[in-house]
């Protein structure tokens, strides 16, 4: 059973992130700013994701 597949993008640059924040982009494959990842879309993952609303977002 193949897992759904989502697109995470960096929209907001880390800077003024609190260290905790920084860690989960980067645990997600960001490195900066417009970059797109792809994952599964897990409990995990959305979970992460969630932490974050501010920086990432999810693109179809």
């Amino acid at each position: 059973m193949a897992d759904k597949k989502i697109k995470i993008k960096q929209v907001k640059s880390t800077i003024g992130a609190s260290q905790k924040q920084i860690k989960v982009v980067r645990a997600l494959g960001l490195t900066k700013k417009d970059q797109v990842v792809e994952h599964n879309a897990t409990a995990t993952i959305l979970g992460m994701v969630n932490k974050v609303p501010h920086i990432v977002s999810i693109v179809e």
